[in-house]
């Protein structure tokens, strides 16, 4: 007698792979070599300011509601603000409308940027900080060693750095939100990545391979960045800035302040690739000269799908 045996095959349907993402991860899209993929054009955008404000004193979270109706309300502020916007017989200059992202009525669900300390604002200045402070005061505002927007005219020189197309106003590091350019594009390999900044062009190259500092003599105007992974975060850490910029600018979305000699600057630096299409970032300053302790900042990042343009400064 013969048996007829019948085998099923059951097909169970997986989900596609996401770009770089690898077969043994499921969660954290993941490089071919297994670590997490933070590779893409990032938009970090919001209205949200750096520092809480103080009606919101005490309120760690905004509902959905009311974060809309705040970059609601400073979108149509910044518009409506523009008084260089094009009239008959007059092209204009940057209209906020068409030409900026304050267009784009976005504000997070955290009151501020700043979330350590609690209260959301920068730590008061130590006696050298303060002392800095002055320092700025009687040089009119702008001393030029440790602002970017320095106002001289004894020579180019005295022109703030960003003026001088030597840095971005806003790009830092740490990176903030500002009126536009707000991307960045991260490349990756096992030894490197690269962060190619949209304003002004700045590129950013961290080692990954365990290699040491550079000495205390070497000053760059972006610091030496160094970084490692701490499971799925990539941690940088930046040192050795140059005296001629400040350790932290408060430019963007909150008045307009550098404080601080960034030489003693040590900036930690967080990038988490929490889903497909989120990468919160994270940093902490510290400069114990200047602050009286260290604080730190918090933005999610969203993949774009826009192209990084070259940003021509002169």
């Amino acid at each position: 007698m013969k048996r007829i045996i019948f085998v099923v095959l059951i097909g169970i349907a997986t989900p596609p792979l996401l770009s770089g993402q690898t077969a043994r991860s499921t969660g954290t899209p993941r490089t071919p070599w297994g670590d997490p993929d933070v590779q893409g054009i990032w938009d970090y955008w919001t209205f949200t300011p750096l520092e809480r404000p103080n009606e919101l004193s005490g309120k760690a979270d905004l509902t959905t509601e009311e974060a809309g109706q705040l970059a609601q309300r400073l979108r149509d502020q910044a518009i409506g603000a523009d008084a260089r916007r094009p009239q008959p017989g007059n092209p204009g200059a940057y209209s906020q409308e068409v030409w900026t992202d304050r267009s784009r009525a976005k504000a997070l669900n955290q009151p501020s940027i700043i979330v350590d300390p609690a209260d959301g604002k920068i730590p008061p200045l130590t006696a050298k900080g303060q002392q800095l402070e002055e320092a700025h005061k009687a040089a009119g505002g702008h001393p030029v060693r440790t602002r970017t927007d320095g106002v001289g005219i004894d020579g180019p020189e005295d022109r703030g750095v960003a003026e001088r197309c030597i840095l971005g106003f806003s790009t830092g590091p740490p990176m903030l939100p500002g009126g536009y350019n707000n991307n960045v594009q991260l490349f990756q390999t096992r030894d490197y990545v690269a962060m190619l900044l949209e304003m002004n062009h700045d590129v950013r190259i961290v080692p990954l391979d365990g290699r040491p500092g550079l000495t205390g003599s070497i000053r760059q105007w972006m610091g030496s960045s160094r970084g490692h992974w701490e499971g799925n975060t990539l941690v940088v850490e930046t040192t050795n800035f140059t005296d001629k910029t400040a350790s932290f600018s408060g430019r963007v979305n909150a008045g307009g302040f550098e404080r601080g000699s960034a030489e003693h600057l040590r900036l930690i630096e967080r990038f988490t690739r929490v889903d497909a299409g989120t990468l919160v970032y994270e940093f902490t300053v510290n400069d114990s000269v200047t602050f009286t302790r260290p604080f730190t900042g918090r933005i999610p990042m969203n993949l774009s799908q826009q192209p990084i343009y070259e940003y021509a400064c002169h």
